[in-house]
């Protein structure tokens, strides 16, 4: 069984891995890179771990330097294993909850379209400044910073030019992280949100069937990477089939959901239920 600190630590491995099967093929970088189609300069940072290659550009050098099958397998699994990476929450919590939110930006920032599914809390994107203290009140030390960095990023939710949909279930929504007051005002907050011209919010109310469980928040940006996240931590998966994946379960999702009126319909009346 696979364990989670091994992920995304087999970078060097690759690299020296793919060194080592392009000067068996007796090829130069050079020559390496005009039969993948590759720059020279892309070939290099490659075998020196400077640059995670992708799934797509491992399987372009196996060709080129004739890999037999069984080891095109072995180096295939050994490339996935390096495109997915374990970040543990003790990790994340000794480097500084700002950090993480440093990083996310960064994803944000370079991603087009951006979708999320919130089976369970309220994205830091979409929340009051009320909820995000709620939501970092257990963790230790002083999380000032780290509200203030989540309530800058929502500026990039008023970026026309990049694509944002959220798809929540009626638990996330109604889940009481604050009192009811706080609570109405942050579903007001969706309600208001979902008017943007680039934002589409989409609600999964717990009446009527589903056929999959919501087991754990994910988000996919474009179609290069995907992060899950859990309590003990969060996975970051850049192999294209798992993104595939995810961006289909997404749409299945999505396709039980209610957007627009029918969705500020229901988050009017959950608003009001918190008032009550």
């Amino acid at each position: 069984m696979l364990e989670p600190e091994e992920l995304g630590r087999r970078k060097s491995d690759l690299a020296a891995t793919l060194k080592a099967l392009r000067k068996e093929a007796g090829l130069t970088g050079q020559s390496l890179a005009l039969k993948c189609a590759m720059s020279q300069s892309k070939v290099s940072k490659i075998e020196t771990g400077k640059l995670l290659p992708t799934v797509v550009d491992v399987e372009r050098i196996l060709h080129a330097v004739e890999a037999p099958a069984e080891l095109m397998a072995e180096v295939m699994a050994l490339t996935r294993l390096a495109n997915t990476e374990y970040q543990d929450v003790r990790s994340l919590l000794r480097k500084g909850l700002e950090k993480k939110q440093h990083e996310l930006a960064g994803l944000e920032a370079g991603s087009s379209d951006l979708r999320f599914f919130l089976p369970t809390m309220i994205t830091s994107l979409l929340s009051t400044p009320e909820y995000i203290r709620a939501s970092l009140a257990h963790s230790p030390g002083d999380i000032s910073k780290a509200v203030a960095r989540k309530l800058d990023r929502q500026a990039i939710l008023y970026d026309e030019t990049k694509r944002f949909t959220f798809v929540l279930t009626e638990a996330a929504i109604r889940w009481p992280l604050c009192p009811p007051s706080q609570m109405a005002m942050q579903v007001d907050r969706l309600s208001s949100l979902s008017h943007l011209p680039n934002v589409r919010i989409g609600v999964l109310p717990l009446e009527g069937h589903l056929p999959r469980g919501p087991l754990n928040t994910f988000t996919v940006y474009d179609s290069r990477l995907v992060t899950a996240e859990t309590f003990g931590g969060a996975i970051i998966m850049r192999d294209p089939k798992d993104v595939a994946y995810h961006r289909q379960l997404f749409s299945l999702f999505e396709g039980f959901a209610s957007f627009d009126d029918d969705a500020r319909s229901l988050l009017v009346n959950w608003a009001r239920s918190f008032r009550a």
